[in-house]
C-alpha cells in the first residue's frame, strides 16, 4: 500500500451479543484498514466474526447485538460516534453494502427498477424520470438482459444470480468510496459465481470503490483479493497480501484453510481438517485462541500460548501475525497499513 491515509481504518473493534458473562464475544478487539481503491477479502470458518464485523463497520447490528467499544474512522470520521442523520447520509452514499440473501434484502412488493431508483431520487438528487432511466442502464450495466423489461419484473420474477446483480446495481447506484460484499455468492451455481465475482471486480475498477470481500471460499480470496485479513474467534489473526497467504501463510491457522481448501487442477488427495472446534466465545480467551487446536503449539511453548495473547509480529514486510511462532520479529510501533 501507499503512504495515503487508508480509506477505513477498524481500531479495537468490539461486538458483544448480549450482557454479562454470557455475552458472545463475536468481535473482540478487531484492527483493520483498506486502502482507497483496494480489494480486501476477510476469511474465515463459519461462526468466526466476519459477518458481524462487516455489519459493526455500518452501525448495522441489531439487539440483543451491541458495540462495546472501538473505533471505525472513515476517511478520518468515527462512524461510530456519528448522529443518526449523518449516518443515514453515510450509508448507500459513501459506503454501500451487499447482504448474503438478495432475494430477502429486495421488497418482494416493490418492482425491481423502483428499488434502484429509490436511493438516486432520495439521495442523489434525481428527478423520477431521471432514477428510472438511470436505473434501467445500471441493470443493462451488471449483465441483466433486456433491462427495460426487468426493471418492471418483481423479485419473485427473477432468478438468484440476477437478484445478485440487482443488489450490486443498487449498491453501486450512488458510486459508494466503499463497498461491503458478505458472501456474495451464496447458493450460486460455479458459472453464476464466476460472472458476480468478475462483475463485481470490474465494476469496482471502474468507479474506484474499495471492495470488502467476506467470505469464507480461499478460491474466491485467490481470484478477487488484493489482500486478506484472516479472522479466528473475533481476532484478526494475519494479515498480509493474498499472495504471502496463499503461497506462505504464517499463523498455524491460516495453514489449516489452505491445507482444507480443494486445489484446482491438482490430483486430489483427502483434504485435511483443522481438529477441534472453535472455542466458546462466551468465556474471555485467555492466551491464543487457536492454541487447542494448533499442531505447532509444542514449538512456542504451552505456558505461553495459553496464558498470554498473542500480540501482532511482522514475519515479513508488509505482514503481520498473531502467533508466538512469529515471536522473533515484532510489530513496528505504530504498526504499518494493514493492520491499523
Amino acid at each position: 500500500m501507499s503512504d495515503e491515509a487508508p480509506l477505513l481504518q477498524v481500531r479495537d473493534l468490539r461486538t458483544h451479543f448480549g450482557t454479562g458473562d454470557c455475552a458472545v464475544r463475536a468481535v473482540n478487539g478487531v484492527d483493520l484498514s483498506i486502502g482507497r481503491g483496494e480489494v480486501l477479502g476477510i476469511v474465515g470458518e463459519s461462526g468466526c466474526g466476519k459477518t458481524v464485523l462487516a455489519l459493526s463497520i455500518l452501525r448495522l447490528v441489531d439487539a440483543p447485538g451491541r458495540i462495546v467499544s472501538g473505533q471505525v474512522l472513515f476517511d478520518g470520521q468515527d462512524v461510530l460516534a456519528m448522529r443518526s442523520r449523518a449516518l443515514t447520509a453515510l450509508r448507500g452514499r459513501d459506503i454501500a453494502m451487499i447482504f448474503q440473501q438478495p432475494k430477502a434484502s429486495l421488497d418482494p412488493v416493490m418492482r425491481i427498477g423502483h428499488q434502484i431508483a429509490e436511493p438516486l431520487r432520495l439521495r442523489g438528487g434525481r428527478s423520477r424520470t431521471d432514477a428510472w432511466r438511470e436505473a434501467v442502464e445500471l441493470l443493462g450495466a451488471v449483465g441483466i438482459p433486456n433491462p427495460e423489461e426487468k426493471a418492471r419484473a418483481y423479485p419473485h420474477e427473477i432468478s438468484g444470480g440476477q437478484a445478485q446483480r440487482v443488489m450490486i446495481a443498487t449498491a453501486l447506484a450512488l458510486r459508494p468510496r466503499l463497498l461491503i460484499a458478505d458472501e456474495p455468492t451464496t447458493a450460486l451455481d460455479v458459472t453464476v459465481q464466476a460472472q458476480i465475482l468478475e462483475l463485481l471486480r470490474e465494476r469496482c475498477r471502474a468507479l474506484g470503490t474499495a471492495l470488502i470481500l467476506v467470505t469464507h471460499d480461499i478460491g474466491v480470496i485467490a481470484q478477487m483479493a488484493d489482500r486478506v485479513a484472516v479472522m479466528y474467534a473475533g481476532r484478526v489473526v494475519e494479515n498480509a497480501p493474498v499472495g504471502q497467504i496463499l503461497g506462505d501463510p504464517a499463523h498455524p491457522y491460516t495453514r489449516g484453510l489452505m491445507r482444507s481448501a480443494p486445489v484446482m487442477g491438482a490430483v486430489q488427495k483427502r483434504l485435511q481438517e483443522i481438529p477441534g472446534g472453535i472455542p466458546d466465545l462466551t468465556r474471555p480467551l485467555r492466551g491464543c485462541a487457536f492454541a487447542p487446536r494448533c499442531d505447532g503449539r509444542r514449538e512456542a511453548g504451552p505456558a505461553r500460548c495459553d496464558g498470554q495473547t498473542p500480540p501482532p509480529f511482522m514475519p515479513s514486510p508488509g505482514r503481520e501475525a498473531r502467533c508466538w511462532l512469529q515471536g522473533s520479529a515484532p510489530a513496528a510501533q505504530p504498526a504499518p497499513p494493514g493492520w491499523s
